[in-house]
């Protein structure tokens, strides 16, 4: 049993993984966030989707931890009561252009270890009746979870061996020692062996903070999502996915029936105007202003302003939006949609505009930061918290 003291800075579902797997390991750990309550931000505002690890190019982080946390968050659920399905998901090609990049996925799928298989537009109809399709690839590993219940699970077995998260604490200076870490915060300071940030949004910031300087920064891509009415929710069986165009950063729109039987449809993409900025009328100046100084960001406008403003125009109008789904299920008409919570990516990118596709991790002596953790992170949290804990396990060791 370690006698070390960790502090994990993010009681989002990667922070909290972290934390109950190193409680688990007998080290004593302190969570830290500055909201009120647990999954506040990106964890407790996406689908809920738990990742099947298709998408993912073969040997990457994303495909080895998204496989095997895709078991083990259904695990994990299905163990401390937390509401989970598996129901599968169609990913349709609309189009005999779009069946090459289908069958890469079925490629990268095989090579993942991920049961799928190409379906006819016959068969994908008895899954889907009302989609439209020329093909399909289906999935049956996909399922859904609500991953704020998981983060409140993990949060309540990371205080039962004495652990603690403390909410509504903000980390105002993180100050390193030979033998540990002073973390200052609102209420006073913390100390600890060892620092684990876990922050999304703000993660970047709390790396500069503890003075490391990594060469990226989180940039926030607000992803907007509708829900189905009620009278248009029998359309959509399970979860729809479009063939994602190999030459653009996100998935495109989808449909994705939830744990509580809502029916959700999205999310689009376009640059908030604040880290936690869930509307356009959010707007934090200094946020903005650091976001714009940014060059990368500037260098990716320039290469994807097309996609960019077709999702400004679909951000601005439910009609636009409801186009883009029909392509999927034509019988979706723009009153059938009504506006839901959105979310905010914490993206990191890179000085010459490339966006960071995997996880990436900065380390210091005494410190691992996330400094990207992108979809599919929630669905491989656990298996995240576990690499950062034998990670800090082997460097106690050493």
């Amino acid at each position: 049993m370690s006698a070390e003291h960790v502090v994990v800075i993010g009681a989002g579902i990667v922070g909290l993984a972290t934390a109950h797997e190193l409680t688990g390991r007998g080290y004593g750990v302190t969570v830290l966030d500055k909201e009120q309550r647990v999954a506040a931000h990106q964890t407790g505002r996406n689908s809920g989707v738990i990742h099947s690890g298709l998408y993912y190019a073969p040997g990457s982080l994303k495909a080895r931890l998204g496989v095997a946390g895709a078991a083990s968050m259904l695990r994990f659920a299905r163990e401390h009561g937390v509401d989970v399905e598996v129901g599968g998901k169609l990913v349709v090609a609309t189009d005999e252009r779009q069946l090459p990049a289908l069958r890469e996925l079925v490629r990268r799928g095989a090579a993942n270890g991920v049961p799928c298989r190409e379906v006819s537009r016959e068969e994908a109809r008895e899954f889907e009746p009302h989609v439209r399709c020329v093909a399909a690839l289906r999935v049956e590993t996909t399922g859904i979870v609500d991953y704020r219940g998981v983060s409140e699970r993990l949060a309540q077995l990371v205080g039962d061996p004495g652990g603690e998260v403390r909410l509504g604490t903000t980390v105002i200076g993180i100050r390193s020692r030979a033998t540990g870490v002073t973390v200052e915060t609102d209420a006073g300071p913390v100390e600890a062996d060892r620092l684990v940030n876990c922050c999304g949004l703000q993660s970047d910031r709390i790396a500069r903070l503890a003075g490391l300087d990594p060469d990226l920064q989180i940039i926030p891509f607000r992803g907007e999502y509708y829900e189905l009415t009620e009278r248009c929710a029998h359309l959509v069986n399970g979860l729809i996915y479009p063939v994602p165009d190999p030459t653009l950063p996100f998935l495109g729109v989808h449909l994705t029936r939830g744990i509580d039987g809502s029916v959700h449809a999205g999310p689009n993409a376009v640059l908030a105007l604040a880290r936690e900025g869930y509307r356009w009328r959010d707007v934090r100046r200094s946020d903005l202003a650091e976001t714009l100084r940014w060059p990368g960001l500037w260098k990716l406008g320039r290469r994807y302003w097309r996609t960019g403003a077709s999702e400004v125009a679909r951000s601005m109008s439910r009609a636009t939006f409801a186009r883009s789904l029909r392509e999927l299920v034509p019988d979706i008409p723009a009153d059938g949609l009504v506006r839901a919570p959105s979310g905010v990516r914490a993206q990191a990118l890179r000085r010459d505009g490339s966006l960071v596709d995997d996880f990436a991790y900065a380390r210091a002596p005494r410190q691992v930061h996330v400094l990207n953790a992108p979809s599919p992170a929630a669905t491989a949290s656990l298996e995240i918290g576990r690499q950062i804990a034998d990670e800090i396990e082997q460097e106690h060791v050493g």
